[in-house]
Parts: structure tokens; C-alpha cells; sequence
């Protein structure tokens, strides 16, 4: 079970919204967002309804301000629970349709060009728990859920290049 709250202004301060489960659309409820309570569970959050748009992956902790983890709008207009796994493996490959070189995963990544040469990959399997991959090394640009499954191509979880820089498991006990 997770909860988080979202607040209009900085600081903890305005109208607020609590959530405790996968909302598509939080137009209604919030008009804005700058700063966020997340009190359990991790959550991915969307600039656009229905998980769409820029992802932002946050974990248990105290968000004053939306600069940090956000950037550059203070929209949040869905957010999704990720479950609680006890153990996390994923497969990554050099090629799509799981071609090349595959290397498995079980712990965090801050450099996935130290196991793939170019940085791209092409295709994944997550075969347990719920894990966010970054565009750029040391968990930074462009994030994207990656939930149990296959992603046969880089499309399939949503980018519009193979460039993959690190992954982390989406735990909330950092």
C-alpha cells in the first residue's frame, strides 16, 4: 500500500491531494504541483493523464520543491503505485528481439555503458519486480517504468532511442 500527497504550492503549502492507489487523472483534484509527501511506496508520476508523458520516479521522502525532480513544469496530471517485489532481475540485450549480448541484472546500475560498450539497448525482458531506467548514467534524464514483462524494442517502454545510461530497481528503502 502506498500513499502520497501532492500540494499546489512550495513548501507543503495550498490546496493538497492524497492519493493512495493509480489515479489517471488528477486535473480535478490538483491544478498545479510543487512539492509532494511521499509517505510510502514508490511512485511514478506523469506530466499527462493517463501515464503519459515525461515519467518521474520517487521514492519515500519529503519533496519541498518541484525543480529537483520535475525540472522545468509543475504539471503532474497522473501517478502510478509500483508493487512492492521481494527480488528484481532483469535481461538486457544489445539487439532487438533479445539479440547480441545479454547481461542480467539483479542491483542497480549507475553505468550501463560499463557492460555494453555503446550504451544502447535494443531490447529487455524484466522478469521480477519493477525497475526505472535512465537515459544518461548515474540515474539522471529521461525515466521510464519498466514493469514485468517483454520490451522487444526500445519503443516498447516509450523512448525514442536505444541511448540507455542506468537502472535502478524501484525499492523505497534508499
Amino acid at each position: 500500500m502506498g500513499k502520497i500527497t501532492f500540494y499546489e504550492d512550495r513548501g507543503f503549502q495550498g490546496h493538497r491531494y492524497e492519493c493512495s492507489s493509480d489515479h489517471s487523472n488528477l486535473q480535478p483534484y490538483i491544478s498545479r504541483c510543487n512539492s509532494i509527501r511521499v509517505d510510502s511506496g514508490c511512485w511514478m508520476l506523469y506530466e499527462r493523464p493517463n501515464f503519459q508523458g515525461r515519467q518521474h520516479f520517487l521514492r519515500r521522502g519529503d519533496y519541498s520543491e518541484y525543480q529537483p525532480w520535475l525540472g522545468l513544469s509543475d504539471s503532474v496530471r497522473s501517478c502510478r503505485l509500483i508493487p512492492h517485489a521481494g527480488s528484481h532481475r532483469i535481461r538486457l540485450y544489445e539487439r532487438e528481439d533479445y539479440g547480441g549480448q545479454m547481461v542480467e541484472l539483479t542491483e542497480d546500475c549507475a553505468s550501463l555503458q560499463d557492460l555494453f560498450h555503446s550504451g544502447d539497448i535494443y531490447s529487455l525482458r524484466v522478469l521480477e519486480g519493477s525497475w526505472v531506467l535512465y537515459e544518461m548514467p548515474n540515474y539522471r534524464g529521461q525515466q521510464y517504468l519498466l514493469r514485468p514483462g517483454d520490451y522487444r524494442r526500445y519503443h516498447d517502454w516509450g523512448a525514442t532511442r536505444a541511448r540507455v545510461g542506468s537502472m535502478r530497481r524501484a525499492v523505497d528503502f534508499y
